[in-house]
């Protein structure tokens, strides 16, 4: 079940009020852009959409994981990394009870609880689109190298469990920062979790990690997914199957979930990396 981005759950972390630019139009006595009624809608609506999140996905997942375990004999490689994916939305799920308290009144666990949330989300965020990539690979051979499917089934076997401890180290190493550095600090009146680098760490190297993450978890990403579903719709085509109109119609709606879930938080990266660099 994929999710929203993260970009959601960075609103709070900056509770200051923007002070008036000289020569603004206006009396000069209001603020440029208060974020008081923002915040409080926010604390309001945001708790509720986590736990709704939280409920939902929770049972979802749920059953995806009883159904892998039950039928576990009969597992292939693309109920292998369903399987992985059920687990990651899990942990990730995991997560938002954490973020909702922490939105309706700021972050009230201590810096330990902070490294091991914020990396978990992050970890499983990066691992659910991974393994999404995965599947549409795997749905690649099967579709389109049906022929070679039919000779080497045991040797995919073994291969997609080296590809699930692949996406799971990746995912841990694009969040290092996180597991090193989050911490919880004090934003104004509000305690939050957040990452603090420290001052040796050069921008070079910050722009450097925003840069991997959106490059390995979004558009490399997007380009397999994009390249192997484009190579089973030119093959659907051109069979005469019944079952073809249903298939565009579930790889068009699995496009169309990553690129809403994952393309608002990977856009604020871009922007948070090039920020960075300018400065």
């Amino acid at each position: 079940v994929p999710l929203p981005g993260k970009a959601s759950l960075d609103y709070y972390r900056n509770a200051s009020v923007v002070p008036p630019l000289e020569g603004s139009p206006g009396n000069g006595t209001e603020p440029l852009c208060d974020r008081r009624q923002v915040r409080q809608f926010a604390r309001a609506f945001l708790p509720l959409l986590f736990w709704l999140i939280f409920c939902v996905g929770t049972v979802g997942n749920t059953l995806v994981v009883l159904v892998c375990c039950k039928y576990r004999l009969r597992r292939s490689t693309t109920d292998r990394y369903l399987l992985h994916l059920a687990v990651a939305d899990l942990l990730l799920l995991l997560s938002l009870p954490f973020w909702a308290k922490a939105a309706a009144d700021g972050w009230v666990f201590r810096s330990l609880m902070c490294k091991v949330v914020n990396s978990m989300y992050k970890i499983n965020f990066y691992g659910c689109s991974l393994f999404l990539t995965c599947i549409s690979f795997d749905r690649y051979i099967t579709i389109v190298q049906a022929v070679k499917v039919r000779t080497s089934q045991r040797r995919r076997l073994l291969h997609s469990r080296l590809v699930c401890l692949a996406v799971w180290l990746t995912s841990v190493s694009l969040c290092i920062p996180e597991i090193m550095y989050s911490r919880s600090v004090r934003v104004g009146d509000t305690t939050v979790c957040k990452i603090m680098y420290p001052t040796n760490v050069s921008m070079t190297s910050r722009v450097t990690v925003l840069a991997l993450r959106v490059t390995v978890g979004f558009f490399l990403a997007l380009l397999v997914m994009v390249i192997c579903y484009a190579l089973i719709i030119k093959t659907l085509l051109k069979a005469k199957r019944s079952q073809k109109q249903k298939s565009l119609k579930i790889i068009t709606m699995i496009i169309t979930a990553f690129l809403l879930s994952q393309f608002p938080y990977n856009i604020v990266l871009v922007a948070k990396a090039i920020g960075t660099y300018a400065r």
